[in-house]
């Protein structure tokens, strides 16, 4: 199963996710409260896939996703953000992140996001 790191900055939705992935096998090897963090903890763990929420303190999910795909332009990163962000989102979608879920969501649609972006 794949190596998930978990960028968000509501401890709620990050222990929504854990529960989610844990519960198809998946291993979470670290979480973020923002993008900075995210990113350290991306070039320390070189996680199979992100999750990562788009508005948060320090650095928000689209720079920090830019800064990952820096690195990794083939990094598989998966944005979970709050619905009324088209914007964001094709913003996000145009710097390099795979697919986009809003909230609030059914696990089902984590789970089948996470299987299309590790094919």
């Amino acid at each position: 199963m794949a190596k998930v790191l978990i960028i968000d900055d509501s401890k709620m939705s990050r222990r929504m996710l854990r529960t989610i992935l844990e519960g198809i096998g998946h291993e979470i090897v670290g979480e973020a409260g923002n993008g900075e963090e995210g990113l350290t903890l991306y070039k320390e763990l070189t996680p199979d896939v992100v999750t990562m929420d788009i508005t948060m303190p320090e650095m928000d999910g689209i720079k920090c996703l830019q800064e990952i795909r820096g690195i990794d332009p083939a990094a598989k990163v998966l944005m979970v953000t709050a619905a009324g962000q088209a914007s964001k989102l094709m913003e996000a979608l145009k710097s390099g992140a795979k697919d986009f879920i809003c909230k609030p969501y059914e696990p089902e649609q984590i789970i089948n996001a996470v299987k299309e972006v590790l094919k």
